[in-house]
């Protein structure tokens, strides 16, 4: 009787809806995380440009909040409508980011051209990631056993220089062209069959790099360009103070002298002017100022687990759309932090890659959340088995 009644319930309760509230949990906190230090980062020069202490506070307050509410709403449609739709999303984040470039709604913000006033100011480069999120895992199962050759590799890489080369050609954003091509080549690492020659592309490509860097530190001094500038910055921070070392240096003082625990909430000193738009890409270097390694640590972890989260939903979606989507905002978000760390404590040149959800940015939250909302509707799909025993 009692196996009969389990088998029973089992029958009622084979197949279970599933929906991630640790993701989404884990993102709500690190925006409320953010929404703290970008008050205490950005009090004094929000006031000092504004004559209002909440004046980035508050910006980013409302929009983080209607940003969650879409996530919520983007997670309650099924995202197998993405599949038509990602070929339009793909043409649309290019022709938007050549109208950044060659039409009167482009807007120009401390020099740099990335912007776009259509009702809204927004950055185009963001809807890019979202293109290739959606619309290369179309291609990638389109494809079936080309994926294997030598073309469907190199059509697949085509598409992501389209968005990368547009974000860098038509609005002058190599980090977000970088990141978009480190979306493509993971995707395409995930989904490719072999391994061994991603790894000795990887290893020539890291020589070639080294190469180069070794080269201009040895042989050059000065430059007009602008990204050899900026590498000659990385590599001798003290002798460019004047030329864009300066934040760098000031940043790693800030981590510095943070120490373990930080000198306490709202006590930075080097938020004080002192690091030009903190609140922005440098944000991290407050953190570890006024929490300590501590706090920079803390929030590493919040950022491990919302990164663990996509990848429990990538390894268990109904399907490999739902799969390489997951995958693709996987890659974003960990390529993001990654290389926005790595610019504050000046393992890498400065890029000008903001930190996701803690940064100043409106338009950069609102595009993450949607992404959000993308993993969120997928893990709505996933079915676990429900066994009663007997």
């Amino acid at each position: 009787m009692r196996k009969a009644i389990g088998k029973f319930i089992s029958q009622l309760r084979e197949k279970t809806d599933y929906y991630d509230y640790n993701l989404l949990a884990v993102v709500i906190l690190l925006i409320c995380f953010g929404l703290v230090m970008l008050y205490s980062t950005s009090a004094y020069e929000a006031e000092t440009r504004f004559g209002d202490d909440m004046y980035y506070f508050g910006r980013q307050a409302l929009i983080s909040l209607a940003a969650v509410i879409a996530a919520v709403i983007i997670s309650r449609f099924d995202y197998h409508i993405l599949i038509k739709l990602s070929g339009f999303i793909f043409i649309v984040a290019f022709i938007l980011m050549a109208m950044v470039r060659w039409s009167p709604l482009g807007v120009e913000v401390n020099g740099a051209r990335r912007w776009l006033k259509l009702g809204m100011q927004f950055q185009p480069s963001e809807i890019a990631k979202i293109a290739i999120i959606t619309y290369l895992p179309v291609v990638i199962i389109s494809m079936g056993r080309k994926m294997k050759t030598l073309k469907g590799v190199g059509f697949l890489l085509f598409l992501g220089v389209i968005q990368a080369g547009g974000a860098y050609v038509l609005t002058d954003n190599l980090s977000t062209g970088l990141i978009i091509g480190g979306i493509t080549v993971i995707l395409i690492f995930v989904s490719h069959p072999r391994t061994k020659p991603f790894l000795i592309t990887l290893g020539a490509g890291s020589a070639v790099i080294a190469a180069v860097v070794a080269y201009l530190a040895l042989t050059v001094d000065s430059s007009d360009s602008f990204r050899i500038q900026r590498v000659l910055v990385w590599l001798r921070p003290e002798e460019y103070t004047a030329s864009g070392g300066y934040q760098v240096m000031q940043a790693l003082y800030a981590i510095g002298s943070g120490g373990l625990f930080g000198k306490g909430l709202g006590n930075s000193t080097q938020k004080l002017g002192t690091i030009p738009e903190a609140q922005n890409d440098m944000i991290f270097s407050i953190v570890c100022e006024e929490l300590g390694i501590f706090g920079g640590v803390m929030l590493l972890l919040l950022f491990c687990y919302l990164l663990y989260r996509l990848f429990f939903i990538a390894q268990n979606a109904p399907d490999l759309y739902g799969s390489l989507m997951v995958t693709g905002i996987f890659a974003h978000i960990a390529l993001q932090v990654i290389l926005n760390i790595a610019v504050v404590i000046n393992l890498i040149p400065t890029t000008g890659i903001t930190l996701p959800f803690v940064s100043y940015g409106g338009t950069s939250v609102l595009f993450l959340m949607v992404e959000m909302g993308i993993a969120l509707s997928v893990s709505r799909r996933i079915k676990f088995q429900d066994k009663i025993e007997g």
